[in-house]
């Protein structure tokens, strides 16, 4: 399997060993009186070990026979995949309840890791208040369900107003076309050297971060796409594809973008949303919407970010279709298969995503509601002032592919990615290996040309 969970550093085997024996790890029985709580931690990101340790005192407090265990694995997400993985592979380790990311709902779930907890929604009044587009994000290729949504999102361009201002861009910027974003770049290259034009992420390490909120922010503003939903098969051949890669080796080729060392570190996206933006040391990055919610409350509040960040729709390439594109995902909780307790891992959740605290999370980690009481309440739209602009990228938004194959897909996005970055291959040599790559994944009549 060419996934990107193949690969362990040293540190993450280090941090992943810790990890194992906190969780019990040689331990031969599980208990129906202990439920193991895993989910991600990382330096901007502490809504969610918030809400967990809230709904662990609430859901003690009504079942005095069951003890929470809290796990919280300190990783970026793709290290986070792969540490969650390995756990889902011991009996010993498995997680009771996790934090699972609705892409990688459907190969976990056929990977026998997730059990399908439809017979529990069935009798849980609150499952009226989720919208139906996000229960199908749940769904296994069974169809049975196995997770329950905790928000979605969009991304776009955040960008310095100051910063503009003194290079003479104005400070309603909205770009229509991916040149107007190279024009702004190279503007604020040359008169601010100082300060990092432009980012988006190309590292195989960052991950899935790569893949989706870089390189498909781009793709699905071209004509092309990765996946004919209605064929059901894999696209081979797209010229949107090397335009997208073109676009990213412009970026690193022309000094636009960070410095290799920082673009390929793996802790790049906590660096851009508590060090590189509100410092004033990168002029625009194209990033998801929970940003604000660090800047908003917690140790990297930035009570300046109102009157320092604009807001831009992610153009298409030449400004066609609807002129604007954005990416939506978002994570849902999920039961591990080998719990010896589902009633009480369900009820867990119940509590985690009950109206008060999804209200809770969703306003401190700046998510797209889907709880309809929660999106229409006045605390809700209230309390950020980017929710509105977030909120309407829906309209213009994508998803990845829902398959099995996509996380090995995605991992050879990143090496292509990172390699005409770096320039170890040229946008058209980088496609190609993409285009082999693919074909060794899914076959060769599982695929058709652009």
């Amino acid at each position: 399997m060419m996934s990107r969970r193949t690969l362990l550093t040293a540190a993450g085997v280090t941090a992943l060993g810790a990890t194992l024996a906190a969780c019990g790890a040689g331990s031969s029985s599980r208990s129906e009186s202990k439920l193991r709580i895993v989910y991600q931690k990382t330096a901007a990101f502490f809504q969610l070990e918030d809400l967990m340790t809230k709904a662990k005192e609430e859901f003690e407090a009504a079942n005095s026979d069951v003890t929470i265990e809290l796990v919280p694995i300190e990783a970026e997400q793709d290290q986070y995949f792969t540490k969650l993985a390995l756990m889902n592979g011991s009996d010993d380790t498995a997680p009771d309840v996790m934090y699972e990311d609705a892409f990688q709902i459907r190969t976990d779930a056929a990977a026998g890791y997730l059990l399908p907890i439809d017979e529990y929604v069935a009798d849980w009044a609150d499952w009226d208040q989720f919208m139906d587009s996000v229960k199908e994000a749940g769904k296994g290729e069974d169809d049975k369900l196995y997770g329950v949504s905790m928000g979605t999102d969009t991304r776009a361009i955040y960008f310095n107003k100051k910063i503009f201002a003194e290079v003479g861009l104005p400070e309603d910027w909205q770009p229509t076309s991916w040149e107007e974003i190279l024009e702004a770049a190279r503007t604020i290259k040359a008169k601010k050297p100082d300060v990092i034009p432009f980012n988006m992420y190309v590292a195989k390490a960052f991950g899935e971060g790569t893949s989706m909120q870089s390189f498909e922010m781009l793709l699905y503003g071209t004509d092309d796409t990765l996946y004919d939903t209605d064929t059901k098969k894999w696209i081979t051949g797209s010229q949107g594809f090397k335009d997208s890669l073109e676009f990213l080796q412009t970026i690193y080729s022309e000094g636009l973008g960070p410095e290799l060392d920082q673009a390929l570190d793996v802790n790049i996206g906590s660096r851009v949303s508590t060090e590189l933006l509100p410092e004033g040391k990168l002029a625009m990055a194209v990033d998801g919407s929970w940003l604000p919610g660090g800047w908003i409350s917690g140790e990297n509040a930035w009570p300046e970010w109102e009157e320092t960040i604009g807001l831009a729709k992610m153009p298409t390439q030449n400004g066609q279709g609807d002129g604007f594109t954005s990416m939506s995902g978002g994570w849902t909780l999920a039961i591990g298969s080998k719990t010896k307790n589902a009633k009480a891992a369900f009820d867990f959740i119940s509590i985690a995503l009950n109206k008060e605290n999804s209200l809770k999370y969703d306003t401190e980690n700046s998510q797209i509601a889907v709880r309809k009481d929660v999106a229409e309440d006045d605390a809700y739209l209230s309390f950020n002032p980017s929710f509105e602009f977030f909120s309407s990228c829906v309209d213009f938004t994508h998803f990845r592919p829902s398959t099995p194959d996509y996380p090995q897909i995605s991992g050879n996005i990143q090496i292509a990615c990172e390699d005409v970055a770096t320039q170890a291959s040229t946008p058209e040599e980088a496609a190609k290996a993409y285009d082999e790559g693919l074909v060794q994944i899914v076959g060769d009549d599982m695929t058709q040309e652009a």
